[in-house]
């Protein structure tokens, strides 16, 4: 797999670093800057934006993310996701201030655009 078949949007469902039963859904999407590395902007639960960089290798995603908490703060932390396919993403996450005893989860599934008539 090279890092031009992940680009593109992903829905995405996931569950929080704690030892909650909270879950979370939204959109990821994919894109490349100049160097072909990876640019990522989450929007979870409609209304929370993250954005991050990250590379590619072995079919192994990694990102680096930060977004503003409700408190006005910035959070940071990063996402491992194995690449299963082009179309799905199985990930794993931390934040620094986060519960240091669980991960993060989320699984990743492509957004297909229909096909013109």
């Amino acid at each position: 797999m090279k890092i031009q078949d992940i680009t593109g949007t992903f829905s995405i469902i996931g569950s929080n670093q704690d030892n909650s039963d909270t879950s979370y859904n939204g959109t990821l999407t994919l894109s490349l800057d100049t160097n072909d590395r990876i640019v990522a902007t989450w929007l979870i639960n409609k209304d929370q934006a993250q954005q991050g960089t990250g590379f590619f290798k072995n079919n192994i995603l990694v990102i680096n993310f930060n977004y503003n908490g409700e408190d006005k703060q910035v959070y940071k932390g990063v996402v491992v996701y194995q690449c299963l396919t082009p179309d799905i993403l199985d990930g794993f996450w931390s934040e620094k201030f986060g519960d240091p005893l669980f991960l993060g989860e989320e699984r990743c599934f492509r957004i297909k655009k229909a096909p013109l008539n």
